[in-house]
């Protein structure tokens, strides 16, 4: 069987006894996903493709180290280390930001105000991306059908009629889908007490 058909904990499991090529394979399933996903938090196409190497070097040592026991969900796992490293970058950026504008110049500088405010920005962010990785986490209680259909509108951005062609449904079909994903999502929010203006 080739490797592209094992599963991932199948993969993760060949890995960690040392096979190279099953890892390549994870990589290549997932790193689209992980990729788009920090893209998608950071806009910045340079820092997206560090955080991503580094969301891989750290993938990598805990695999080596035994580390992992996420029983199979390989692709969610990864997701939060990459959201972690996402946070950590926003909390490094508002550090660095602080002793730049506090050495000013100017006369009517606050740097208390300025510190004050960026604190509040960098929070409202590390927040909102908190909340989407919860939500991200949610589509997986989805069935496969509306977490794909979710996925495909809101990380790949694509339009109905594109879904319709993909998956070969109807567009009231993939629209039908969409607005019970929306539904389901919403009970799985309100079970789970996420508080969100979706």
């Amino acid at each position: 069987m080739a490797m592209s058909n094992f599963e991932d904990r199948d993969l993760v499991s060949a890995y960690i006894k040392g096979d190279e090529k099953a890892f390549e394979t994870l990589l290549l399933r997932h790193k689209d996903k992980v990729y788009r996903f920090i893209n998608m938090k950071v806009r910045d196409g340079a820092l997206a493709e560090d955080i991503f190497q580094d969301t891989f070097i750290k993938v990598v040592r805990t695999l080596k180290a035994g580390s992992y026991n996420e029983e199979g969900k390989f692709l969610p796992w990864a997701m939060r280390i990459a959201h972690n490293l996402v946070i950590d970058h926003f909390r490094k950026k508002s550090k660095v930001r602080m002793i730049s504008e506090s050495s000013s110049m100017r006369d009517d500088f606050n740097v208390f105000h300025t510190i004050k405010n960026d604190e509040e920005n960098v929070q409202d962010e590390m927040t909102r991306i908190e909340l989407e990785q919860q939500m991200v986490d949610l589509l997986e209680f989805l069935p496969e059908s509306q977490s794909d259909i979710l996925k495909k509108r809101i990380f790949k951005e694509m339009s109905f009629k594109d879904i319709a062609v993909e998956e070969d449904i109807s567009i009231n079909t993939a629209l039908g889908r969409m607005r019970y994903a929306l539904i389901n999502l919403r009970k799985l929010i309100d079970k789970h007490k996420l508080v969100t203006h979706f």
